[in-house]
């Protein structure tokens, strides 16, 4: 643009009418340079995640640690799911006398179904319901404790550190976890068909041998945006606000996680739909065999992938996607070895690696080739 067109309207603009001048100071801001930032929230840390890829969309202090209140009844759920019998009937022991704040109020002698339990949890958010849990899993609180470091370890959830299955923070430091671990322990959940099966639910009934529970899922979005497959809140005056949720719309399952957010449901979903209106979810690579131009070292055997690979990808970023394909030239290999691997790059970032295997065809070896492997399996 040449200096004329850039003063010209200006110099003009008090000699205009009301209407002329609207238009064209419109015209004027759409010519000046200005950056806009899509994804926003209220939160002192959020981050928004692919559940499949694990590819984060968007985030702000991913790795803030605090206090993260009762959305680590994620972790003491599918803990529960893994290691428990959801049809087993638990007897409430005296464990519940140290529960306090938001609870489902258990009493002591009073039976429930593990599976009831959970609801009660994740619904509800029961503190008291955690402490049953955890003591008909692990045996004790500290014990199942344990059992939840020892997964956060295994999840690579290297911000956490977990100290009860509540997540209050008054007698201790609380469960401290990042934004980002909450996102990798919710897709790895949200894995689970019957920790699925539950956070979805929006409500819960259940008849004990003392009382007869009607629950309502504290988690707003599942009542106000359709694309809500489950989450969990939590609230402590330590931690303030948290809130992990999972959304699923046109193949691409997400999951946000907010700390410290006043305004956390309509940030949650705000942030939803701009990741549904700017990404496609696309299979990159699918499980079976596949064919490498010009490989022809294993020309006799086949080359195939053990996992399909999706991935997010806005309409520019597809335009740019590669895959280089390396192979290790191995002298004597067995049926299923790994020999290579293919490397995914969306523009010069490498972002996901998946390993290269062989399946043996008898009928296309060659005299020769029978006969090495004949003296490498028997000698």
């Amino acid at each position: 643009m040449d200096m004329a067109r850039i003063f010209c309207p200006f110099f003009v603009y008090t000699f205009l009418g009301d209407n002329v001048k609207k238009v064209l100071l419109f015209l004027i801001l759409l010519c000046l340079p200005f950056s806009v930032q899509a994804f926003s929230s209220n939160a002192k840390a959020v981050v928004l995640m692919d559940m499949d890829s694990k590819r984060v969309l968007y985030s702000e202090n991913p790795h803030y640690t605090q206090s993260v209140a009762s959305i680590s009844k994620v972790m003491t759920a599918i803990l529960a799911i893994e290691n428990g019998k959801l049809d087993k009937t638990i007897k409430v022991g005296d464990e519940v006398l140290k529960a306090y704040g938001s609870a489902i109020y258990l009493k002591v002698g009073e039976k429930m179904k593990l599976e009831d339990l959970l609801y009660g949890l994740m619904l509800r958010s029961g503190n008291d319901a955690a402490l049953v849990i955890a003591n008909n899993i692990a045996g004790s609180e500290e014990k199942f404790v344990k059992m939840m470091n020892d997964k956060a370890k295994e999840l690579g959830m290297s911000d956490t550190t977990f100290n009860n299955p509540h997540g209050l923070d008054e007698e201790d430091d609380g469960n401290i976890s990042s934004a980002y671990d909450m996102a990798l322990l919710m897709s790895y959940a949200m894995k689970n068909e019957d920790f699925k099966e539950i956070v979805k639910a929006k409500y819960h009934t259940v008849k004990t041998n003392k009382n007869t529970y009607k629950w309502k899922n504290k988690n707003k979005l599942l009542f106000n945006y359709k694309y809500t497959i489950g989450g969990k809140t939590g609230f402590t005056k330590n931690a303030r606000r948290t809130l992990v949720t999972a959304a699923s719309n046109n193949d691409l399952n997400l999951t946000v996680v907010t700390i410290q957010d006043g305004s956390d449901f309509s940030d949650h979903e705000k942030l939803y739909e701009e990741a549904f209106n700017s990404y496609k979810n696309y299979q990159i690579l699918n499980s079976g065999s596949i064919s490498i131009l010009g490989e022809d070292y294993y020309k006799n055997n086949e080359l195939y992938l053990k996992n399909d690979f999706t991935y997010p990808l806005t309409d520019s970023e597809k335009e740019t996607i590669n895959l280089k394909f390396e192979l290790e030239k191995k002298r004597d290999y067995k049926n299923d070895d790994q020999v290579g691997n293919v490397q995914i790059h969306v523009g010069d970032k490498i972002v996901h690696t998946e390993d290269i295997y062989v399946k043996l065809d008898k009928t296309k070896l060659s005299f020769f080739d029978k006969l090495k492997n004949f003296f490498t399996n028997n000698l």
